[in-house]
């Protein structure tokens, strides 16, 4: 059956997709404006963009509906919700613009490593930091979108919840991941672009080498038996006076 590109973006994992891309202006509206109330709409509506990351890529495993489109929707739709939030903190003077610059040069350099593996047939696995990573990102936004200081009063305890410090250190733990994630990952394509294929070519040449010196042994052996075979041809034949 043919593809078709209306029929791959309306499939569900896809619509699921394109509803969290829809969810960025929503956030970013009520994080702009900054009340108590507008903080706490925008956290949960990130919350919950950010907690069905894993829904869409789940749902088209399962329902073996894995596209095309969908391969660059979904990493896509994770880095403009991300991206988009910790502009708008920076803008807003809760996050500092240099930890924003770190996330996104990691973001760029891990992505176009992936590219050039890619070109060259190489499958470089995500490891369990880059995991961490998104874990803390998604955890650390969403205190820092709720920002003010809510009192806190259980059954057992109570205490006033700065959820702006806690964001903070949830980013900064974030931040740790992602540089960690990427020199791993950076270190695993040295190690599959560069180190790899020298191995792989000196098995090849000696491989090759092997079967030369087979082939060689073999032509050697052919010429040899068709010397023996033309000798005793012309034993066999009658003597001529």
């Amino acid at each position: 059956m043919s593809r078709s590109l209306a029929r791959e973006f309306l499939n569900a994992p896809n619509a699921i997709t394109l509803t969290r891309i829809a969810m960025i202006p929503v956030f970013l509206w009520f994080t702009f404006h900054e009340s108590r109330v507008d903080s706490f709409i925008a956290c949960v509506v990130y919350a919950v963009t950010g907690a069905t990351d894993f829904l869409d890529g789940w749902l088209a495993r399962k329902k073996n509906l894995v596209t095309v489109i969908g391969k660059f929707l979904d990493p896509l739709a994770d880095k403009l919700i991300v991206m988009a939030a910790l502009v708008m903190l920076v803008h807003l003077g809760r996050v500092s613009a240099w930890v924003v610059i770190v996330v996104m040069a990691r973001e760029f350099i891990v992505t176009g490593l992936r590219t050039i593996a890619m070109s060259e047939g190489i499958v470089i696995a995500a490891g369990q930091e880059g995991k961490h990573k998104t874990a803390f990102q998604v955890a650390s936004i969403t205190f820092l979108l709720l920002h003010y200081t809510y009192p806190i009063d259980a059954y057992f305890f109570s205490f006033d919840l700065d959820a702006n410090r806690v964001g903070t250190w949830l980013l900064y733990i974030s931040l740790f991941f992602s540089v960690w994630s990427a020199l791993k990952y950076f270190t695993g394509f040295i190690e599959a672009v560069y180190r790899t294929p020298a191995r792989l070519d000196g098995r090849d040449r000696a491989a090759g080498y092997s079967r030369d010196a087979g082939s060689s042994r073999s032509q050697a052996a052919s010429t040899a038996s068709d010397s023996d075979s033309a000798r005793t041809s012309a034993a066999a034949k009658p003597g001529t006076r």
